[in-house]
């Protein structure tokens, strides 16, 4: 099960008391303070992994807590720290506080640096530290600080080099399943896919590209008609668009009038998408009406390069592939 969005609850784990103790020994009978502080209590924190494909283990479980720290103990012994507790996500998973009005807390792009989501509580001191030359035996100890709680929604949004867009059955599972070792399920109607699935593509000199097969837009996704949002916010981070436009013009398919609705749903959803680095795939070039169909096309849109392929077939998605690698390494090497 794919799940984007998720809302949980942690707690960092309290600080341990600081302890009020002193010094009792034979023939010491009125030894100094011995008392030691509390150990800190456990945070929580966000890590994100390659591994992570989705956040549905925190639909099962959505509350956290970190272990207290322990009380001190006389004898100078100090109370031992609780252990924090890790949160593994996806990366491009953005964490907000649903207690701050939704406020953006973190955004883990970047993949196993650690971010602390909520801070421990403070060990308490014994009252080891309180004495003076006034006050040889101090009685005062402090109670360890409370740990931070916080209500969080956690969404994810796809990171990808190449995010493939297309209205319904243009094609794009089965180029992902063509170029990439990812296996999205394919078959002959709308909204075959329900989420979006990452492929990964390796070149002969180690050069690698994700693409991410985004579910099938329909007019008025910016709106949310359908399921707009749940599936435009995963383009936001994609460093490539890939139209797949169907240039077969079967059941009155337009591919002029695909290609200007999804340029118009990307702006509309997000001020300057649209005018992302992109390239078209001029898909189904093996059917009968598709080639005349494609040069009224290269009448119409000109200024982004247009490679036909067949993706059933696997025609010319070698080149394809040339082209997109050409332009992610120009755009990584800025």
């Amino acid at each position: 099960m794919f799940v984007d969005k998720v809302r949980i609850t942690i707690k960092a784990g309290d600080g341990g008391n600081g302890c009020s103790s002193f010094r009792r020994e034979k023939f010491i009978p009125y030894g100094g303070p011995n008392g030691g502080d509390g150990g800190n209590g456990g945070s929580v924190i966000v890590i994100a992994e390659s591994n992570e494909q989705t956040l549905v283990d925190y639909v099962y479980q959505t509350n956290y807590q970190a272990e207290k720290g322990e009380n001190g103990r006389g004898k100078d012994q100090y109370g031992k720290c609780g252990k924090n507790i890790i949160l593994k996500v996806p990366p491009g998973t953005v964490v907000r506080d649903l207690n701050d009005e939704g406020k953006v807390i973190c955004d883990l792009e970047e993949l196993g640096k650690p971010f602390i989501l909520a801070q421990g509580g403070i060990g308490g001191r014994g009252n080891i530290h309180f004495a003076s030359s006034t006050n040889r035996a101090p009685r005062r100890c402090d109670p360890g600080t409370k740990g931070e709680q916080k209500k969080l929604e956690l969404e994810l949004k796809t990171i990808a080099d190449v995010g493939l867009v297309g209205f319904p059955n243009a094609g794009k599972s089965t180029l992902l399943g063509a170029v990439s070792a990812a296996k999205p399920k394919v078959a002959p109607y709308p909204f075959t896919t329900l989420h979006p699935i990452v492929g990964t593509v390796d070149f002969d000199d180690f050069f690698r590209i994700t693409v991410a097969d985004i579910p099938g837009l329909i007019d008025g996704a910016h709106n949310n008609i359908g399921l707009g949002h749940s599936f435009l916010k995963h383009i936001e981070r994609t460093k490539i668009l890939l139209y797949v436009i169907d240039m077969s013009g079967q059941e009155g398919i337009d591919p002029i009038e695909n290609y200007k609705s999804l340029k118009n749903e990307l702006e509309l959803y997000m001020k300057g998408l649209s005018m992302r680095p992109s390239l078209i795939a001029a898909n189904k070039m093996d059917l009968p009406d598709s080639k005349e169909n494609l040069e009224k096309f290269k009448e119409e849109v000109y200024e982004t390069q247009i490679v036909p392929i067949s993706a059933s077939l696997k025609e010319n998605t070698d080149e394809l592939l040339k082209v997109l690698k050409t332009k992610v390494e120009r755009i990584k090497s800025k």
